[in-house]
């Protein structure tokens, strides 16, 4: 129960609280505001709206709240010689595209398919652990993701009897909670894929659950500051804006209600 409590604020919270959301809503107040003639109260929150709208358009300042997440976790190296598995994340498909062309759909994660098909390559006696159901309240009615990554992952070379599918999880507390049980070993050693700016919650709960897990980062949102320009491409900042505050505010609250005992978590 309060699972589902928790999964139902935070998706009704994040509705106020997206970057994106936030901007229409300033511009929506300030332009009530000019209707009925509150010039004042209108400019103190139109200027600083279109102002910081500006910024968001103009340079990626995004990065700035990704690269810490992003830069927190690399890739193993050297990589171990041996592991008892590899746990895939569920969140690089696009559920509602799939379901709505009954086609398997990839998202903006789909580096994650890509990581754990290079790692079965490398690892290729190692169980694929996949997890995820949908994050989304209006599709949970549906297979979720795990039938989808069942379609994507042997499309992809990975032998079926290789793959282990959890797909009830509808956050990341629940990949692992609902995981746990399905490892081959509980007290093995798994490479962790998923995408790098999630990598420090995801490792902060793996270790609260008593996973051990060796972090493989993919799917990078950022820009280093040699490829930071002024370039006008709103588009393009949101897609690192939107998850970067949204997982500082993911880490903020896991912290807060004991899911991770950290609140930036660290290798």
């Amino acid at each position: 129960m309060l699972d589902s409590l928790f999964f139902i604020v935070s998706k009704l919270a994040w509705a106020f609280l997206s970057p994106g959301n936030l901007m229409v809503f300033a511009f929506a107040l300030g332009t009530t505001l000019l209707v009925f003639n509150k010039l004042k109260a209108a400019k103190r929150v139109l200027m600083p709206s279109a102002l910081i709208s500006f910024m968001v358009m103009a340079y990626p300042v995004s990065d700035f709240l990704m690269m810490p997440l992003e830069s927190r976790f690399s890739t193993p190296n050297p990589m171990p010689p041996s592991i008892d598995g590899i746990i895939v994340l569920g969140g690089g498909e696009d559920l509602k595209r799939s379901l709505s062309w009954n086609v398997a759909e990839l998202g903006l994660g789909g580096d994650r398919y890509i990581g754990a098909a290079k790692l079965a390559q490398l690892y290729p006696n190692a169980p694929v652990i996949f997890s995820g159901g949908s994050g989304s309240m209006a599709l949970q009615n549906t297979q979720g993701e795990g039938a989808l990554a069942n379609t994507l992952l042997t499309t992809i070379g990975v032998a079926q009897e290789r793959l282990i599918l959890e797909s009830k999880s509808r956050n990341t507390f629940e990949n692992f909670a609902l995981l746990k049980p399905l490892l081959p070993k509980l007290n093995g050693t798994y490479l962790l894929v998923t995408s790098a700016f999630h990598m420090p919650r995801a490792v902060g709960i793996a270790r609260q659950q008593g996973v051990n897990v060796i972090a493989y980062p993919v799917d990078y949102h950022s820009n280093t500051r040699d490829y930071r320009t002024w370039d006008f491409d709103l588009y393009d900042h949101l897609k690192a804006l939107e998850p970067a505050w949204k997982e500082w505010i993911g880490l903020t609250v896991y912290y807060a209600t004991g899911k991770t005992n950290e609140w930036l978590p660290a290798p």
